[in-house]
């Protein structure tokens, strides 16, 4: 077999994996119970996540919703979905697949491509979040009046900015990944701590300018900064940051695109050394029963 040949070969069993994992991580997260109550929670729970932020901001704003700061907060809160949906479905995946199925072991000896395998598990979590997204954004607009009009927008920003936003989580959940698979124990949280730590440090919820010096610091290293940034310049047309104001808006794509690319570096070396080490200590197969 060619060069080009095992190329082609290797990702049409990429994209397979890829495929079968989201198809597997699907069938996970929406069989646990009877579709019409898999329906009402997954309406249910987005608007009650976004009502407790609302209902926070009114008490100490004083009801102001024409404050440029609600939508700001509002946006940020909504795609937010995607960190926790994304990290916790990437990591949780070896949990799930090593401590309650106990197939992990066998996916690593079956003709299927781990790595893309993961990434189809986080796909699947994706558009769960997608979901509640959709939900949270049009519960703004019909009762919120947020300012948001899909047409009007600038999909030429939001459209790159959304993939590789995606795509940046998705490599941070390969990394998160790699080390609750060489962890034993109080894995079960991962994505869960990450997420809301960065939940503070990307200005989800407030303009960075609020945190002391060393942490706008950490927010800027972040790529989720300059996806939420980017998200909400598309949609409201203004950036309500002081801090991130200045950028243009091919700087805002260029830095997310530059970000992007050194975590996912750092993600594919960091998981490879971790299942390389997990494959040394005989952890593919541990089970903690923890």
């Amino acid at each position: 077999m060619t060069t080009q040949a095992l190329r082609k070969e290797t990702w049409r069993e990429s994209l397979r994996s890829l495929k079968v994992a989201t198809w597997l991580g699907w069938q996970i997260e929406s069989n646990w119970t009877d579709p019409f109550l898999f329906a009402a929670y997954s309406l249910i729970k987005p608007i009650a996540g976004a009502m407790i932020l609302v209902v926070m901001y009114l008490v100490v704003s004083g009801g102001q919703t024409n404050n440029p700061l609600f939508p700001y907060i509002y946006l940020g809160n909504a795609f937010y979905i995607y960190v926790g949906s994304v990290l916790m479905g990437i990591s949780y995946a070896v949990i799930d697949d090593r401590e309650h199925y106990g197939v992990l072991k066998y996916i690593y000896v079956s003709p299927i491509q781990v790595y893309f395998y993961l990434l189809g598990r986080g796909v699947a979590r994706t558009l769960t979040g997608t979901i509640a997204v959709i939900i949270t954004l049009a519960f703004g607009v019909l009762v919120f009046k947020l300012p948001i009009n899909l047409i009007a927008m600038d999909h030429a920003l939001f459209w790159p900015v959304f993939l590789i936003g995606l795509a940046g989580l998705a490599l941070i959940g390969i990394l998160l990944a790699g080390v609750t698979l060489i962890t034993a124990r109080h894995n079960y949280f991962m994505g869960e701590a990450v997420a809301g730590a960065l939940y503070l440090l990307c200005g989800a919820v407030f303009p960075l300018d609020v945190l002391p010096k060393f942490l706008q610091y950490i927010g800027l290293g972040l790529p989720m900064t300059y996806w939420l940034e980017g998200l909400r310049r598309a949609m409201l047309g203004t950036s309500a940051s002081p801090l991130l104001a200045p950028f243009s808006n091919e700087t805002i794509l260029l830095i997310l695109i530059s970000s992007t690319l050194f975590v996912g570096a750092i993600s594919l070396s960091f998981y490879r050394w971790c299942e390389r080490r997990a494959k040394e200590k005989g952890l593919i197969d541990m089970q903690t029963m923890y």
